[in-house]
């Protein structure tokens, strides 16, 4: 018995580290996918222009709820879908954490990642990154996790940027119309 305990109890403990350095992992996947559900839902609920104050909060927000211990970065772009080229065209892209605004061009074939627009309809994509390490050593490595999120604007049918030196960045004319409360419906 004493040898069979020598043999087994090593692979049980392996095999308890494993289940949990797995589980701890889909944990932080899931987590930072619903931050960064939450960050976009966040911003297509804006109905004036948003601005950097806003940006670096969301990026903060997404770090708190992550509770991410190595380098994150947030890619926040709204991105126009244009009838005439049939082609997706960004308006704005701002970033933080060491990722790269996208340019229409990064976009303009991305038909098989974003869902189905009307002419002129925008969209708002939320990209994250988070460094991830496994507590243990069990055979799963240290890994970046990349998620990729889209929501249309709730209230607006366009999400402006305000940049103090270049003024607002809309793609869409006329002032931004604040919503409808409930009060003023009835």
């Amino acid at each position: 018995m004493a040898i069979e305990a020598v043999i087994l109890v090593p692979v049980m403990i392996w095999g308890y580290l494993a289940m949990f350095t797995i589980f701890d992992s889909y944990r932080q996947y899931t987590t930072q996918q619903k931050a960064a559900y939450t960050v976009s839902d966040l911003i297509s609920r804006q109905w004036a222009p948003i601005d950097a104050g806003l940006i670096d909060g969301t990026h903060t927000l997404f770090e708190g709820l992550t509770r991410a211990v190595g380098e994150t970065g947030m890619r926040v772009t709204v991105v126009q879908y244009n009838d005439i080229l049939e082609e997706y065209q960004v308006v704005w892209s701002r970033t933080r954490g060491g990722m790269v605004g996208l340019s229409s061009e990064d976009v303009a074939s991305w038909s098989d990642r974003l869902p189905d627009l009307v002419d002129q309809e925008q969209l708002i994509l939320v990209e994250t990154t988070a460094a991830f390490s496994p507590v243990f050593s069990v055979g799963l490595g240290a890994r970046t996790i990349n998620n990729f999120v889209f929501t249309r604007p709730r209230y607006t049918g366009q999400v402006c940027f305000d940049d103090n030196a270049l003024g607002e960045v809309c793609d869409m004319p006329g002032p931004v119309v604040p919503p409808v409360s409930d009060d003023e419906q009835a």
